[in-house]
């Protein structure tokens, strides 16, 4: 047995002792040490099994230092200025106050003797070292140096970076020799690798008069990411890099361009889908992250049993269109991707035509749509015609001549998956009409309509019960009926970035076709005639589909309000 694991064993045992942890937690733990390695105290956090101020307390009081919990305590600037950021990163260590003459600063391991002599040498100065969560240590110099401020410090040490890499380049070879600069390289791959990290869906860089600003889309909010004020010197030569790792035209800084990126992070093959837009200050760079790992089976898409059902009935159909309804944003492409898997066999041969390709499936023919070429939905939709397939998915119906063909094509015997823009599934036969398509041509093709949006996940490790008021309760729709009435909420906590919310899923409004609506649609009635109709009929709303979901405690009822 060696010394880490009587060391970490020792730990644990007063951990149990202290109630932080149980003996199960305490065995699972050190198995996982034995196999894998590493610090057992963040062990147990990472492993969900207490908080870390919980776990440090306890450990803090064994070695007899303090402990400081990075993210209650406030920095002071002046003991950041103090620490230049490359010692700060590689002795893992983040200064936040001067105690009179003695500067403060929190360490994952206060005891190493041998960096605190190190640090005193370096910095020419009193230190006195305190326990923090390493996690939280790491965090903290991120927020308060900001992303890829050592790599900026290297950036601004260079002598030639005035000719080399600031903003006035003035020819393209200036630029080219720029990007090249393995500063910059770096600086891309660090802020790509962080996105991803942070489980971020799209990452954006905006420039403006005197500032770039980086900021990660997560759970489908923006969060703004710190980088020190500097890097706006940089903007150019780190929009030319993203655009050379995407194949563009670094010349080019007048009109919009779209392309993609392929990278592998951590053994996972990555496709990130880059968008140029020339701004005021300069080119915003918008990346979105397609992850097939990410990609969704029907099942998993957070389908009620009732209505997963329905989709499968829909999907089984041997002709006719299916819409996929609801804003941008909305998880309508990953249900169309879902769908397409479920028919993908050998027996199919399905094509669709889409802007952009999200994600390329293995025996699918999918189709670019390039509309400065001529090449529209409605134009590839003639052409898969002639291509003999036996399911088509079109990715929008825009217009009055993409929604005649796609009819068309459902009416000889194709099935066709689509999308359209509206806000509830009974309002996509009006939206056809209203584009000139005759009613009957809607009512015969139709044969399902999925409305979508979607709601943020409690947070596993942080959910508990809270009370909401009856009035509360009823004003929201909820059955004050139902026998047992719980609802939940993330209080916060390290896992969720304090958010309460880790993940998405989607809240779904499915409508079948029935006679009795058929008829309607060739009568011209209003969509809330016809949802009156599939409400009748069983129907759930969307709001109605969200309340099952805060009830079974998969998210909270301000998420389901929020998008309902």
């Amino acid at each position: 047995m060696n010394q880490d694991y009587q060391k970490s064993k020792l730990i644990g045992e007063i951990l149990l002792a202290e109630g932080v942890i149980t003996s199960n937690q305490l065995a699972d733990a050190l198995e996982f040490q034995q196999k894998n390695g590493g610090f057992f105290c963040s062990i147990i956090v990472k492993m969900g099994f207490s908080q870390p101020q919980d776990v440090f307390k306890v450990l803090a009081g064994q070695l007899g230092v303090d402990y400081v919990d990075l993210k209650k305590e406030k920095i002071e600037p002046k003991a950041v200025s103090k620490v230049p950021v490359k010692l700060a990163l590689h002795y893992e260590m983040m200064p936040y106050r001067f105690d009179k003459q003695t500067l403060v600063i929190a360490l994952s391991d206060p005891l190493d003797i041998h960096k605190l002599d190190d640090l005193k040498l370096l910095l020419d100065i009193d230190i006195r070292a305190v326990l923090s969560y390493e996690k939280d240590v790491l965090e903290t110099i991120q927020k308060y140096y900001g992303v890829g401020a050592d790599i900026l410090e290297d950036m601004m040490s260079q002598s030639d970076v005035e000719d080399k890499i600031r903003v006035r380049a003035s020819t393209v070879e200036d630029i080219e020799t720029a990007v090249e600069d393995a500063s910059i390289i770096k600086f891309v791959n660090h802020i790509f690798t962080q996105g991803i990290e942070e489980r971020a869906t799209d990452i954006h860089l905006e420039p403006y008069e005197n500032e770039l600003r980086v900021r990660f889309r997560i759970d489908g909010f923006l969060y703004e990411v710190p980088i020190p004020e500097s890097i706006k010197l940089f903007h150019q030569a780190i929009v030319s890099r993203v655009k050379i790792m995407a194949a563009l035209d670094i010349a080019e800084h007048r009109l919009p361009q779209d392309g993609r990126i392929k990278i592998k992070i951590k053994g996972s093959e990555l496709d990130l889908r880059v968008s140029i837009l020339p701004s005021a200050y300069g080119e915003s760079v918008q990346v979105r992250i397609l992850s097939p790992a990410s990609f969704m089976r029907l099942d998993n898409l957070g389908l009620m049993k009732d209505d997963l059902k329905k989709i499968e009935g829909l999907i089984n159909k041997p002709y006719g269109i299916v819409f996929v309804t609801g804003p941008t944003g909305s998880g309508k492409s990953t249900t169309l991707y879902a769908a397409l898997s479920e028919k993908n066999v050998a027996g199919n041969k399905i094509i669709t035509t889409e802007d952009p390709i999200e994600y390329q499936l293995r025996g699918i023919t999918q189709i670019q749509v390039l509309p400065k070429i001529g090449l529209t939905f409605a134009e590839g939709l003639r052409s898969i015609l002639r291509h003999d397939p036996d399911i088509i998915m079109v990715g929008e119906v825009r217009d009055a001549e993409t929604a005649e063909i796609t009819i068309r094509s459902a009416m000889t015997g194709h099935l066709v998956f689509s999308t359209l823009h509206t806000n509830d599934a009974a309002s996509a036969p009006t939206r056809l009409i209203d584009m000139g398509i005759e009613p009957f041509l809607v009512a015969s093709s139709l044969e399902g309509i999925i409305a979508q949006r979607l709601v943020r996940v409690i947070c596993s490790k942080c959910k508990k019960k809270v009370s909401v008021s009856t009035e509360i309760l009823k004003k929201s729709g909820i059955d004050l009926k139902e026998k047992s009435i719980e609802v939940f909420e993330g209080k916060g906590c390290q896992s969720c970035r304090q958010t309460g919310f880790k993940g998405r899923t989607a809240i779904f409004e499915v409508l079948m076709m029935t006679d009795e609506i058929r008829e309607l649609i060739f009568k011209r009635v209003t969509s809330q005639v016809i949802k009156e109709q599939a409400l009748i009929q069983g129907m759930h709303t969307l709001r109605q589909d969200g309340l099952r979901k805060v009830l079974s405690g998969v998210t909270t009822l301000g998420e389901v309000m929020r998008v309902t």
